[in-house]
């Protein structure tokens, strides 16, 4: 999953003892069950899940069965399952279909309900029978005037971190890994798409059938339906995307081939068969979702000039760095999304240069010093293991996840050499294929195959102040841009002269211009701002990370005529990371929170739950 720019709520699981902070080796941690699950795996877990599903717009609801094969290793009197707002109809077991009792567990914020199925020590199978509540946190229902067509509904999850326990019951837990089956009943004039192998065309029937044959957790399961077409990229890379999108998008995503092979270059093989790519409708709350085989991706990417197609890049890494290995828990978070910004990094500077890569390492820099200083050098949740216990899980979906966990691992790169350490993490990647993994086994893992009791090569790297440690670390890796120091020296001769004009001409990429913005004086006036506005029209950008950089500032420095602009850009996007911090800076001044709650009260619709969620709670 993509972010962007902002310490928000993630959910995560296991709890550990504080450790010495010294540099070296880290020491032994005792672990605990994951907290954001009420399943017991260690007694009976599922392994294979068959699903039938009904899609109803009008009822905005899925009805069906989920039939799970299980493995009591316990031989227990009852299986586990998470349960947020399902209705339950009956649950039978094995071929036979006998029903059985359940009963239900208290309910907890967060985190809905145990729900708790009676079996006997050789039940094989559970079939489960249900329907979707009004409110199922991972189901967004999209009416026509929502999309990109203007004329059919759309359907589309988001299980990360805990919603898939909304849309079906299962033990949702990132530690848990299933195969899965699937049978999905839409409307005759839309198409069905899951994280799994996909058609490519709409049928006559309306039923959709899918199989995915490695065994993935529920946070990545992924349904979407609506007028969803299809267009390759080559043999096994494709997009599908609304009718009036989808050209656009082809034409966006035209390297995602090169990426896959650029990927394949450095750390093994693409083991999951198609790559392709689904372009969401504007509420999609992400940058990106890595469902197996078929990524969600926002439609903020589409530049018109491939100015932001890196996301793929990173969604692509989670193939290897989340999907392939995931984390057992949400405390662990950071194995799935340090590793993956460290990869998505290496795969821009196959692509792209490395000077495309130093350039993203400034931004992950200003992105963790703003993330430390928003949330205190001190704090607890700074440590790269987390724990997120009692909490909403999605508060770790932050910069030290991606960033510091960035960081760590580029240290470790620089302290060994990247020949090195990129057999250790190809090796690191094989060796747990198809697996989850705790923090404490990545430890034990990199101690004994990298670090191998060298202890001068331990105190270069220092695992303790890195994973059990507030802040950033002194050791970390300086990181700079030279195109970067160029734009630095034109931003010191403006301030001299105040004149923007022929700035425009010799600052051009998204990067180079989205630095220049960060790097502008604190002191900037309207005046200011409507000149640099003419050089580069800024305000009339198509580009959403530029756009998100100047509009913080022109609300910041009052810059009125920006206002439309800023109201039409948080109507029409519902990314999360690129709006929530615009509603922040109005909130600066008295007249600043009124228009952020006028302009509120229009978009809310068109938002994601978990985006309006988060709004809520900011602007109450």
């Amino acid at each position: 999953m993509k972010q962007f720019l902002l310490s928000i709520p993630v959910l995560m699981i296991l709890a550990c003892q504080s450790p010495a902070h010294k540099s070296g080796t880290a020491s032994a941690h005792i672990e605990k069950a994951d907290p954001h699950s009420f399943s017991n795996p260690e007694l009976a877990v599922v392994q294979h899940l068959d699903l039938m599903l009904a899609v109803d717009f009008d009822k905005k609801q899925l009805t069906g069965k989920a039939s799970w094969k299980i493995k009591n290793t316990g031989k227990a009197s009852e299986i586990i399952f998470d349960d947020n707002g399902l209705a339950v109809s009956k649950i039978t077991l094995d071929a036979d279909e006998k029903e059985t009792s359940f009963t239900y567990g208290a309910e907890r914020e967060y985190l809905g309900k145990a729900l708790k199925v009676a079996v006997l020590p050789e039940t094989k199978t559970v079939h489960i029978y249900y329907s979707t509540g009004k409110d199922a946190s991972a189901l967004q229902w999209l009416a026509p005037r929502q999309t990109a067509g203007k004329k059919k509904p759309y359907l589309f999850t988001q299980s990360q971190s805990i919603a898939a326990r909304s849309w079906i019951p299962c033990q949702d837990s990132p530690g848990i890994r299933f195969t899965y089956n699937a049978k999905v009943s839409v409307p005759k004039d839309l198409l069905a798409l899951m994280s799994a192998e996909n058609p490519q065309e709409k049928n006559t029937t309306g039923v959709y059938e899918f199989k995915q044959t490695h065994a993935i957790p529920s946070y990545l399961m992924a349904l979407a339906v609506g007028d969803i077409v299809f267009k390759a990229v080559d043999e096994r890379t494709g997009v599908y995307a609304e009718p009036s999108v989808l050209e656009k998008a082809a034409w966006e995503f035209a390297d995602m081939g090169k990426m896959v092979h650029a990927a394949e270059k450095l750390y093994g093989p693409y083991r999951w068969g198609r790559y392709d790519l689904l372009v969401l409708p504007p509420s999609f709350p992400f940058g990106g979702m890595e469902n197996p085989n078929l990524t969600f991706i926002t439609p903020t990417i589409l530049a018109g000039d491939r100015s932001l197609v890196s996301i793929i890049c990173h969604e692509l890494a989670h193939s290897w760095s989340g999907n392939l290995v995931t984390n057992a828990t949400w405390n662990d978070f950071w194995l799935n999304e340090g590793f993956t910004n460290y990869f998505e990094r290496r795969i821009d500077e196959e692509i792209f240069g490395r000077k495309e890569a130093e350039m993203q390492e400034v931004f992950a820099r200003q992105a963790l010093d703003e993330a430390i200083k928003d949330m205190g050098a001190d704090n607890k949740d700074t440590h790269l293991k987390t724990d997120y216990t009692g909490r909403n899980p999605d508060e770790g979906t932050n910069d030290i996840a991606y960033e510091k966990g960035f960081f760590f691992l580029r240290t470790i790169e620089q302290a060994v050499g990247r020949k090195r350490f990129d057999a250790f993490l190809r090796g690191y990647f094989d060796s747990h294929a198809f697996g989850s993994v705790t923090t404490v086994q990545f430890i034990d893992y990199l101690n004994r195959h990298l670090i191998k009791n060298d202890t001068g090569l331990a105190g270069k790297i220092r695992i303790n102040d890195w994973v059990y440690g507030p802040g950033i670390p002194s050791n970390v890796v300086v990181v700079g841009a030279e195109r970067f120091r160029a734009i630095d020296a034109l931003v010191a001769g403006w301030q001299k002269t105040g004149v923007a004009t022929g700035l425009g001409k010799q600052i051009v990429s998204s990067n180079e211009r989205r630095y220049f913005i960060s790097q502008l004086p604190a002191g900037l006036t309207a005046a200011d701002m409507a000149g640099l506005d003419k050089e580069f029209k800024f305000t009339a950008s198509h580009n959403t990370d530029v756009q998100l950089a100047w509009y913080t500032l022109a609300i910041r420095h009052h810059y009125t005529l920006a206002d439309a602009s800023i109201k039409a850009y948080l109507l029409e996007n519902g990314r999360m990371w690129h709006i929530i911090p615009l509603y922040k800076e109005m909130m600066g001044t008295p007249e600043g929170l009124k228009k952020a709650k006028a302009i509120y009260q229009l978009a809310r619709p068109n938002y994601h739950p978990m985006t309006y969620l988060a709004i809520d709670k900011l602007l109450k």
